[in-house]
């Protein structure tokens, strides 16, 4: 797996922030994708695809606390 990162330079964060950051997507040929975000306030959200079709969608702020009901933007991917 060779993942890939791409740098973005303003993008709204699970704050509510408006920063920079890097998007990270990651998969192998079994079905697995790892799609990150990370932004420079601190914030992150993930959406993790298993190889069993089950998936992880999860963002957090810069502060650790969970956001709720967030599933964020796809970016294409």
């Amino acid at each position: 797996m060779v993942g890939t990162k791409i740098h973005f330079t303003a993008e709204q964060a699970p704050c509510g922030k408006v920063v920079a950051g890097d998007h990270y997507q990651d998969e192998d040929d079994e079905g697995l994708v790892i799609r990150d975000e990370y932004y420079d306030c601190g914030c992150r959200r993930i959406r993790h695809e298993y190889h069993d079709g089950s998936t992880e969608v999860r963002a957090t702020r810069h502060d650790g606390k969970p956001v709720k009901g967030e599933l964020g933007p796809d970016h294409g991917w």
